[in-house]
């Protein structure tokens, strides 16, 4: 088993790559696991917690000017950026109202172990997702109501359980954990730690995908379109993001906020949005999932030249 989770660990970005197209190839895989995507991702973030160093995590608070300028980047900047580039072109209808409202979403629940996957900064990744997700609920409805006059209508007290179930509780399992399990042990079977992470991504892909085929084989120009602009909001954000906090932040602060200001967290959207919300837009947000999870395989190349050339 701890060879196989290593292997997981080494080949991570191409699992990530077969999983999401796995769970639009079998329609069963991803309804099956469509309704524990919550647990996953509780187990998953408790596996992140174990492999990031709280002292860095602890150095990052202590540096209050630059937690809240990638907050006001990624939760107000954003989506006035991307409001003005599809008002400027203007794009109408689902899809453009739901690229904006993408933009508007915290950072992914995972940025951590993206991170680490592509050799960027785990414990920058976990503070600005987890903050992000917090003030989410005062920072996007406001937004999506007075730039596209949609109601999110997101329900503070389901958004609080859900943070409760996939952020506090695994804050506390993961320090039983590292109490009981020891430093040493941790580092031991950390890449193992690495591939269940890998899997959990992989497994929490199928559910996510639930009804992309559906929709791909009943309107694929619509489909292909969508996942042409997630891929250009995502790309195009981690590219804004990163020129942005070059000089401010460094190379490698800069690359790891632009990576999770790109992988935003969809699946929240999708957990507490009403059911009343246009499908297209819903259709968007699983669209989303390309990118995210095509990142590691497609951008690690990139982080290692630019590493070599702005880090070293």
């Amino acid at each position: 088993m701890v060879r196989f989770l290593e292997w997981s660990a080494r080949h991570g970005g191409a699992l990530l790559g077969y999983g999401v197209f796995l769970g639009v190839l079998l329609p069963p895989l991803a309804a099956a696991t469509r309704d524990v995507v919550t647990p996953v991702v509780a187990c998953l973030m408790t596996l992140v917690l174990l492999r990031v160093d709280f002292g860095q995590v602890l150095g990052y608070l202590r540096r209050p000017v630059l937690v809240a300028a990638l907050l006001a980047w990624v939760l107000l900047a954003s989506p006035l950026i991307v409001f003005a580039l599809v008002w400027m072109l203007g794009a109408e209808g689902p899809l453009a109202a739901a690229v904006v409202i993408m933009a508007t979403g915290c950072a992914a629940t995972s940025s951590p172990a993206f991170a680490r996957m592509v050799g960027l900064d785990g414990e920058i990744s976990l503070v600005v997702a987890v903050l992000s997700t917090l003030l989410i609920p005062f920072t996007a409805p406001p937004l999506a109501l007075g730039l596209l006059g949609i109601d999110l209508a997101i329900s503070m007290s389901g958004l609080m359980g859900r943070l409760a179930l996939v952020v506090g509780l695994p804050l506390v399992i993961s320090l039983v954990i590292r109490r009981l399990a020891g430093r040493q042990r941790l580092a031991t079977y950390g890449r193992s730690v690495d591939g269940a992470v890998v899997l959990l991504v992989v497994f929490y892909g199928f559910g996510v995908m639930d009804g992309v085929q559906a929709m791909l084989l009943a309107e694929p120009a619509w489909v292909l379109g969508g996942v042409a602009l997630a891929f250009l909001g995502n790309f195009g954000l981690n590219l804004l993001t990163s020129l942005a906090f070059l000089k401010p932040a460094g190379a490698r602060v800069a690359l790891s906020a632009g990576l999770l200001s790109g992988n935003r967290n969809m699946a929240l959207y999708l957990a507490v949005l009403p059911a009343a919300t246009d499908p297209g837009i819903l259709m968007f947000f699983a669209l989303c999932q390309f990118p995210l999870f095509l990142s590691p395989v497609l951008l690690r190349p990139v982080y290692d030249r630019l590493r070599a050339r702005l880090i070293t």
